[in-house]
């Protein structure tokens, strides 16, 4: 039988991690998602060999999987003369007939993919493509980069953006601000400078402005505060230009900012209007990780 009401009572146990995988990612995503909840796997490194994974809470292709005291793993020693990245991942395992213990039974822990050491330029490690639902025993999460040169270890980076909470996300919005008023000298009462993102629609509501510089491919607007996309989002033509027959382009970028594509020019007066366009396949909004 092929239909089932999964929240529902059927006398006996019936609801399975694919379940629950199927209608987290119906729901919420297809992707790798970490919420902002608890350290928000903060990664830190205790020794050279030695880093320690922060609380946090993360979904693995629908399954749902949390840390609730730190955790540690071991990078191996670097080479001298040699580069190397490794990657912090979560890894799901679902034991087999070839395992020990009972078949079908599933958990996560933190490993660490290797990276090949390299005398020029580290790479990271290929990241194992296993989908679950398709009957992989194994999917990989990449959490953080591990950076080794020579014997030295750097800084961890963030391979992720951390998620806020669903009722935040309904409407998401990316606040703007001009990257500098007597370059580009807003008109009085202008519009928000405000990209909101809501029912699978984005809403460019950017100020018009006088500029008194000459320039090519610039940002405008630089980001201030809310969400970012994932990826470059071509926002099509947003403005004219007061007295001239074609108008400006321009694309939100993936730190928040605002580019005019073209360029303007010392006396343009660039007339914005309000845009809406449909969310393009596969980007996503993310607020960044405050640091305090």
């Amino acid at each position: 039988m092929t239909i089932e009401l999964v929240d529902g009572k059927a006398g006996v146990a019936h609801i399975s991690s694919e379940d629950k995988a199927i209608i987290h990612q119906a729901k919420f995503s297809k992707s790798d998602v970490v919420f902002d909840w608890g350290d928000a796997f903060k990664c830190s490194m205790s020794s050279s060999n030695r880093a320690t994974i922060g609380t946090g809470c993360a979904s693995i292709q629908g399954l749902d999987w949390h840390i609730t005291s730190a955790e540690s793993v071991t990078i191996s020693n670097g080479s001298q003369g040699m580069k190397r990245n490794d990657i912090i991942c979560a890894h799901y395992h679902c034991n087999s007939s070839g395992d020990t213990g009972d078949v079908g039974i599933e958990s996560v822990e933190l490993t660490v993919l290797k990276g090949t050491p390299n005398a020029t330029a580290a790479a990271d490690p290929t990241i194992p493509s296993g989908k679950i639902l398709s009957g992989a025993v194994d999917a990989y999460q990449p959490l953080w980069r591990i950076p080794l040169d020579g014997i030295t270890v750097g800084t961890p980076v963030r391979l992720f953006t951390p998620r806020g909470a669903l009722w935040d996300s309904v409407t998401q919005t990316c606040q703007l601000k001009f990257q500098d008023t007597s370059s580009f000298v807003p008109v009085a009462y202008g519009a928000s400078n405000t990209i909101t993102v809501k029912d699978g629609l984005i809403f460019v509501d950017l100020s018009s402005f006088r500029s008194t510089v000459k320039v090519g491919n610039f940002t405008v607007w630089l980001f201030k505060a809310g969400v970012k996309p994932s990826r470059t989002v071509n926002l099509g033509c947003v403005a004219n230009l007061n007295g001239a027959t074609y108008g400006k382009q321009a694309r939100w970028n993936t730190d928040g900012s605002v580019t005019i594509i073209g360029g303007v020019g010392s006396s343009d007066i660039v007339q914005c209007f309000q845009r809406i366009i449909p969310v393009p396949d596969g980007v996503e909004f993310r607020t960044p990780l405050r640091i305090d």
